[in-house]
Formats: C-alpha cells, sequence, structure tokens
C-alpha cells in the first residue's frame, strides 16, 4: 500500500509520503518514498548526497523547488514547520544551550500555554528517558548520551506525527555507540509513528530501520531491506559500502 492511501495504521497513526525535488549547492536532488508508520526508513548514502537535505524539506526547514509532502491525508509542505507535525533530532542535537534540560523538553508546550504548565507536561518524558535526575543541568553538563536522551525527549513531546533522525549517533563517541544505538531503538520503536533515519552507517540502518533508501549524488539508487541490498546491489557504492560493514 503506498500513497495517500496508507496514511494511517491501525493505530491511527499517519504515514509520510514524499516526492520531492531541491537544491543543495550544485547538488540537484530528487526523491520519492513513503513511509509506513512503526517501519522506519534508513537513508544511507556518501557524504554530500543530500541525505540531511531531504529531511530537512521534511521539517520544513528547507524550501521544495517542486513537489509536495504529505503526513497522511494532510499536504504539509506548504505549511510552515511549527504546523507540520514533525519532530527533528539533529546530528548534534542542538539543545538550547541556556535552558536546563527541564526547560528543553517543555520548550514545544511553552509555545502553547504557561511556563508552569510546560514544565509540568515535560515531567513524563523526563521520566521516561531517565532525564529526571539531569534535568536542572544545562546542555553542556551532559555527556553524548545524556544530551541525545534530552533531545530525543524533546522532539517526541511535542507529539510529532513524524519523527525525523539525522546521523543521531555521529556526536557519541565510539565507546557508547552499540548501546546508544540498541537504547535508541527501543525509543523509535515506541514512538510507532513514521520514523526517517539519515545515516551513512550499515549497522544504525540495521538496528533502527526496517528498510534502507540509498540517495547517491542526489539521486536514489535503490530501496529495499539490508538483505535484499546485500543480495543485489544495484551500484558500486552500495557494494563497497556493505562490503565494508561485514569486514
Amino acid at each position: 500500500m503506498t500513497g495517500r492511501d496508507q496514511a494511517a495504521d491501525a493505530a491511527g497513526r499517519p504515514g509520510l509520503v514524499v516526492d520531492v525535488s531541491l537544491s543543495y549547492g550544485a547538488t540537484r536532488i530528487a526523491a520519492a518514498f513513503d513511509v509506513r508508520p512503526g517501519h522506519p526508513l534508513a537513508i544511507i548514502g556518501p557524504n554530500g548526497a543530500g541525505k540531511s537535505s531531504i529531511i530537512a524539506a521534511v521539517a520544513g526547514l528547507v524550501p521544495l523547488d517542486a513537489g509536495e509532502v504529505s503526513i497522511g491525508s494532510r499536504r504539509v509542505d506548504a505549511l510552515p514547520p511549527e504546523r507540520r507535525r514533525v519532530g527533528v533530532v539533529f546530528q548534534d542535537y542542538v539543545l538550547f544551550p541556556h535552558l536546563s534540560v527541564r526547560d528543553n523538553v517543555a520548550f514545544a508546550a511553552r509555545m502553547r500555554g504557561s511556563r508552569a504548565a510546560a514544565r509540568a507536561a515535560a515531567e513524563p518524558w523526563l521520566e521516561r528517558y531517565d532525564l529526571v535526575g539531569l534535568a536542572d543541568r544545562l546542555p553542556s553538563e551532559l555527556s553524548g548520551g545524556q544530551r541525545q536522551r534530552a533531545a530525543l525527549a524533546r522532539a517526541l513531546a511535542a507529539d510529532p506525527d513524524v519523527l525525523l533522525l539525522d546521523e543521531p549517533m555521529s556526536a557519541l563517541d565510539v565507546e557508547v555507540r552499540d548501546e546508544m544505538r540498541a537504547e535508541l531503538a527501543t525509543h523509535v520503536r515506541e514512538f510507532g509513528g513514521a520514523t526517517v533515519l539519515v545515516t551513512h552507517s550499515p549497522a544504525d540502518a540495521a538496528t533502527l530501520a526496517d528498510s534502507v533508501l540509498v540517495l547517491e549524488g542526489g539521486a536514489v539508487t535503490q530501496r529495499g531491506t539490508l538483505a535484499e541490498l546485500r543480495a543485489a546491489p544495484a551500484t558500486p557504492y552500495v557494494r563497497r559500502m556493505l562490503a565494508a560493514s561485514d569486514a
């Protein structure tokens, strides 16, 4: 089932449909794909392929040259970011440096009401992501894994329909990546909505996503499961990437 007909699962969560063209410097990017709720998609490719630009376009952070973005039955590409119901965890997490963890997580609710109400709304998320003891700290006082949890809590506290993860493991020390990757996978499964992960790592894709879309030079060159890509790599890049990951 594809397109807007796959808009929602049995729990009523909407899917994501993307068919866009945009420019990133001299690179022209064109991609069309859909993401079912509860079935995360990894966009994987070399540096400069346009991976992060695509999810920035879905979030409304960069303009489209053409095309559309739909979440369920809502076409959102003409809407400002704050009306799209999209949560984003950026590569370096982009927590507000002058706000405590509690106020970072409460940010979305603060835009809709009082500070006291927003802080109260943040408490369940602080508990869920084991941040209660860190709630009064500034982001600069957190470890990489703690910042990742805080950024994820902030994104999900906004009650998004779509979750976008831009290289979420790259800011972590190598020693903790496996542990944090498994922890993040649990949180993504609990979210259960349409999730898109940008990565250059097959290990991230294997743990966090059900299927993979390969982007090279701004164009989609293959889509499937990692097993399908291994069985029939469509390009030399895919072959080299998977060979390196298996080494």
